[in-house]
C-alpha cells in the first residue's frame, strides 16, 4: 500500500479521468468499426493509472510530450473531449485543426506537445523541452513519456547521455505493456527490466507498478521534486497493459487469455472505485451517476464531431512553417 495518504478529492479526481478515457476510448473503438474514425488509431485502455498518477503528482505549468496513444494524455492535459473527437474525425474544430488525427494531438496552451508518429521521435523532443524551461529558470520540468519498444532506438541512448550531462528537469517514463506492437519485450532483450538501462548514465531509475494510481504518483512525486530542485533527470519504468489489440487493426492473437484476464483483474478503475466505496468516501450509486455524465460528456463529443466541418483545402499550407517566408506565396 502507498506511504502516503491520498485523500477523498485525489481517489475521486482519479476516479473521473480515468473513467474519461476509458469511455472516450471505448466509444473511439466503436466508431473506428463504422469508419467514422479513419487511419492508425492507438487506445489506451488498461493503461489509465499511468496518465491519472502522473498528472495528480505533476502542475498545470509542467509539459508532456508522448507517442501516438496519446488520447488519454491529451484529455487528462485539459484539452476537451470535443476537441479530441473532432480531431480523431478530422474536423477543423480538432486540437491539430483535424490535420493530425489520432497520432499527432497537440495543443500549446495545455503544455502538451503531443502526440508523435515516429517511434522515439518524441524522446529527445522531452529532453529539448526541459533544456528550454532549464534555459529560461523556471522550475517546470517535462514528462516525456515512451512505450517499451521505443527504448531499442538509439535516440533514447543520445537523449539520455546529454540529459544528465547537461542536468535537464525531464522524466523519462517507459510505459511498459509489454508488447511492442505485437513482440514481447522478451524477444527484443536480455535486459527484461528495462529500468535497468538509466544505470549506464548513473540515471536514478525504477520500476513501479502501473495498474497502482498509488504507486505511479508516489514514484513521479519524488522524480518530478528531483528535477524541479535542478538535480537531474530520473527514468521510471511503469509496468502497465493494454487490453486491447497494438492498433485497431491488431487482433492481438499472440497473447493468452489468461493472461488478459490476470491483467484485467488488477483494473485501475476498479481499485479505485473500491478504495472510494470501503472509505465510504462515495456510494456505488454517487459513482455510477459520474459514469452516466461522462458517457454524456462522450456521446456529446461524437455530436460535436459529426456537425464540425472538415478543414478548408488552404489550411493545406497552414502551420507548416513558422515566420515569414515569402517565397512560399511567390
Amino acid at each position: 500500500m502507498a506511504k502516503i495518504k491520498f485523500n477523498k478529492e485525489t481517489y475521486l479526481r482519479w476516479f473521473e479521468l480515468m473513467m474519461l478515457i476509458r469511455r472516450f476510448e471505448e466509444k473511439s473503438a466503436q466508431l473506428y468499426g463504422q469508419q467514422k474514425i479513419r487511419g492508425f488509431c492507438h487506445l489506451c485502455i488498461g493503461q489509465e493509472a499511468v496518465i491519472a498518477g502522473t498528472m495528480s503528482a505533476i502542475t498545470k505549468d509542467d509539459n508532456i510530450i508522448t507517442a501516438y496513444r496519446d488520447h488519454g494524455h491529451a484529455l487528462a492535459c485539459g484539452l476537451s473531449a470535443n476537441s479530441v473527437m473532432a480531431e480523431l474525425f478530422g474536423k477543423e474544430t480538432g486540437c491539430t485543426k483535424g490535420k493530425g488525427g489520432s497520432m499527432h494531438m497537440f495543443s500549446k496552451e495545455h503544455n502538451f506537445f503531443g502526440g508523435h508518429g515516429i517511434v522515439g521521435g518524441q524522446i529527445p523532443l522531452g529532453a529539448g523541452i526541459a533544456l528550454a524551461e532549464q534555459y529560461n529558470g523556471t522550475d517546470n520540468i517535462c514528462v516525456c513519456f515512451l512505450g517499451d519498444g521505443a527504448v531499442r532506438q538509439g535516440a533514447l541512448h543520445e537523449t539520455f547521455n546529454m540529459a544528465m550531462l547537461w542536468n535537464l528537469p525531464v522524466v523519462f517514463v517507459c510505459e511498459n505493456n509489454e508488447y511492442a506492437m505485437g513482440t514481447s519485450v522478451e524477444r527484443t532483450t536480455n535486459v527484461l527490466d528495462i529500468y535497468k538501462i538509466g544505470a549506464a548514465y548513473d540515471m536514478p531509475s525504477e520500476q513501479v507498478d502501473g495498474m497502482s494510481c498509488e504507486a505511479v504518483h508516489e514514484s513521479m512525486e519524488k522524480a518530478v521534486a528531483r528535477a524541479r530542485k535542478g538535480d537531474g533527470p530520473t527514468f521510471l519504468e511503469i509496468k502497465t497493459y493494454r487490453y486491447r489489440g497494438h492498433s485497431m487493426s491488431d487482433p492481438a492473437k499472440y497473447r493468452t487469455k489468461e493472461e488478459l484476464e490476470t491483467y484485467k483483474n488488477l483494473d485501475p478503475i476498479e481499485q479505485v472505485r473500491k478504495t472510494l466505496i470501503s472509505k465510504k468516501w462515495a456510494t456505488a450509486k454517487a459513482l455510477e451517476e459520474m459514469e452516466e455524465r461522462i458517457e454524456n460528456e462522450v456521446a456529446e463529443s461524437v455530436e460535436f464531431a459529426e456537425n464540425s466541418p472538415y478543414p478548408d483545402a488552404s489550411e493545406l499550407y497552414e502551420d507548416v512553417y513558422v515566420g515569414d517566408y515569402p517565397y512560399l506565396t511567390e
